[in-house]
């Protein structure tokens, strides 16, 4: 199978699908591997690291995507990649489509085969703990002074308060998070409807300046926080909010809200995606920093934990072909997106309120 590594356009994504070592893998399977020049530049992996293993260096998308059938991307096509592509390509890469209607349209209407690779991770996407960690870090950083910030430290000294900040889920992703503000020395309070995922936390960070609690116990600890991290994955199709617009009013002016999750209008209804350029904005007087793609701030670790979990598939689709490999994977059946302008995605059907096949209808037809 011809495979495709475009370089990622998105504004200040650095990661890549696949690095070096993982291209290897499938050309030692018989693939043919097109990788766009400087596709791994910022993921640490130059041209010739590919070249070197066998990979064909190309100087444009455009032949990316005239030469390959299976297009391995991290990001979201955009609208100069949509031009690229046609009916007989298989798209692989993270889509969130539920949450873009536009883009869903147009992948609908070029008729080809899309695999969401969010949907694909049986124990959760490998840059997810990153993408919490580096939120933290954002989040201190928002708390100083010159950023408007309460002016605490990340840690305690001379007797006075550290930050004090509040996760809003104990999942993987905020496991990151918590690991961060645990060991600069923050004061952080966890929540999650889970009890044993409140449990489990308690005993990684025992005798630190951590305490779990319940969900019904968030708006006590609005008014004295510094920092809010969200990492609830918020379901697309929901119209309420674990915090909205009026509960703001309990924070104080120097809070701030990082929500790595980025659902729009979602957990916290006052979200909405922004970008490394301008990654905060403010609402209801609180600043908001809610970045879509942090780990393409670290791209090195990010595209190798990316890579190792995207791997598996592309190799099950390259030897049986990809509706084959969803047969057989049920984990890969969960991200196929649509086939022939058919929509198959249910979560995508039901926030849009379009017509869906059901994937098990579908793969048994």
């Amino acid at each position: 199978m011809d495979i495709g590594i475009p370089r990622e356009i998105k504004p200040h994504e650095g990661r890549v699908s696949l690095l070096p070592h993982h291209v290897e893998e499938l050309i030692k399977e018989g693939h043919c591997v097109w990788v766009e020049k400087k596709a791994g530049m910022l993921s640490g992996a130059n041209d010739k690291s590919y070249e070197d293993l066998g990979a064909r260096i190309v100087d444009s998308p455009l032949k990316i995507f005239e030469k390959s059938t299976l297009i391995l991307k991290v990001k979201e096509p955009l609208d100069q990649e949509l031009k690229l592509l046609s009916a007989e390509h298989i798209l692989f890469t993270n889509i969130h489509s539920a949450a873009k209607i536009n883009l869903t349209e147009n992948l609908l209407k070029i008729g080809l085969t899309v695999i969401s690779a969010e949907k694909t991770h049986q124990f959760g996407s490998p840059n997810c703990r990153l993408a919490g960690e580096l939120g933290a870090l954002e989040g201190v950083h928002l708390c100083l002074t010159p950023f408007g910030g309460s002016g605490r430290h990340f840690t305690s000294h001379f007797g006075s308060p550290a930050i004090k900040a509040v996760i809003l889920g104990l999942g993987t992703v905020g496991k990151g998070a918590l690991s961060t503000l645990m060991k600069l020395g923050c004061s952080v309070s966890g929540i999650d409807i889970s009890s044993s995922s409140r449990e489990q936390s308690e005993r990684e960070w025992p005798k630190q300046n951590f305490r779990s609690f319940d969900i019904d116990f968030l708006p006590n600890l609005l008014i004295d926080a510094d920092l809010l991290i969200n990492c609830v994955l918020w379901p697309k199709y929901r119209n309420d909010h674990l915090i909205d617009r009026n509960m703001l009013e309990k924070m104080k002016s120097t809070a701030v809200i990082v929500d790595i999750s980025c659902d729009e209008h979602g957990a916290i209804e006052t979200t909405r995606a922004t970008n490394w350029q301008k990654p905060v904005y403010v609402e209801e007087g609180i600043r908001h920093f809610c970045v879509d793609n942090i780990p393409g701030a670290v791209p090195i670790s990010a595209s190798a934990g990316y890579g190792d979990a995207i791997l598996p598939f592309i190799k099950l689709i390259g030897k049986i072909g990809v509706l084959e490999a969803c047969r057989q994977d049920p984990w890969l059946a969960k991200g196929l997106t649509c086939v022939d302008g058919e929509l198959i995605l249910e979560e995508t059907g039901i926030v849009q309120k379009r017509a869906f096949t059901p994937i098990k209808n579908y793969l048994n037809a």
